[in-house]
């Protein structure tokens, strides 16, 4: 079979069988072999590993995972893509095509089955829509995998990267800091897919920490405080966090642990570092 990075061959693919993209899955086939090329390497596969790949579409970065890994385990949501995937792949033995939800998907198992109970690596273009929902998914849940590198929208990469204290910093940053490293290793522009995005890519690894960079009691009771906090970002930690429904915290109280981690009462969640919010949490919760 053609190697599909190159545009005329994805074409002539997507010709083949009328395919049409469908709105609803954020379909952004790549067709740039360079870009492919980075994102093997960045993930740095070698031929002992079983990869999970989320969304493979057509195919494309599933002949280079292929060629790379042991083995690919390819979970795609759009039924009509299935026929496409068992012909574009099918002169690789090591490649097995899921048509299921990757929210549902069970990773557990596939460790078991596949990979004799050692974490698998997992790389993805991912569709911009559903970019948060399936990185935080598979970091909470503790899902076994040893690291993550995704193609998202440029914007999310800069948020998923970001400190304290700049504009991209919030949530999204905290989590996916107490769960991995974060690296950006290539920003890709929109001709890279077919058809376009309105937006930039960028190409981002998270390698999972062992053990988190922070020691917190109740994981959950931090990122209800993170979540709270961001919510109302232009208001004082102290604000912020006493309107909060469902945490039941007085600012007094709240006013008083800040005071006692020696800090101002008007301090932001935004400039709030990650081992900040675990002591919070730990002198809060109840």
């Amino acid at each position: 079979m053609a190697t599909l990075g190159i545009p005329q061959n994805t074409i002539a693919v997507l010709q083949k069988y009328q395919f049409h993209f469908q709105k609803k899955y954020g379909q952004n086939f790549l067709i740039d072999p360079k870009v492919l090329e980075r994102i093997v390497r960045a993930a740095q596969i070698s031929k002992e590993d079983c990869v999970l790949e989320i969304g493979p579409g057509i195919g494309t970065m599933t002949q280079y995972l292929a060629e790379s890994a042991r083995e690919v385990v390819a979970v795609e949501i759009d039924r009509t893509l299935i026929p496409i995937l068992e012909d574009t792949l099918s002169d690789y033995e090591n490649v097995t095509i899921v048509n299921e939800d990757i929210l549902k998907f069970d990773v557990e198992r596939l460790v078991q089955v596949r990979n004799a109970g050692h974490p698998v690596k997992v790389v993805a273009n991912l569709p911009y829509y559903i970019t948060t929902p399936i990185v935080m998914g598979l970091l909470e849940k503790h899902a076994p995998i040893s690291d993550i590198t995704i193609m998202v929208q440029k914007e999310v990469a800069r948020r998923m990267q970001a400190g304290p204290g700049t504009k991209d910093y919030g949530a999204l940053s905290l989590a996916v800091g107490f769960y991995a490293k974060a690296e950006i290793v290539a920003n890709v522009p929109p001709n890279c897919f077919l058809p376009r995005p309105n937006v930039g890519s960028a190409v981002i690894r998270l390698v999972r920490y062992q053990t988190p960079p922070v020691e917190v009691a109740d994981e959950e009771y931090m990122f209800a405080l993170i979540r709270a906090s961001f919510n109302q970002r232009r208001k004082t930690l102290v604000n912020g966090l006493g309107n909060a429904a469902g945490l039941g915290l007085s600012k007094a109280r709240i006013a008083q642990v800040i005071g006692e981690m020696g800090l101002a009462p008007t301090v932001r969640g935004e400039s709030f570092t990650l081992e900040q919010f675990a002591r919070l949490a730990n002198r809060l919760k109840p």
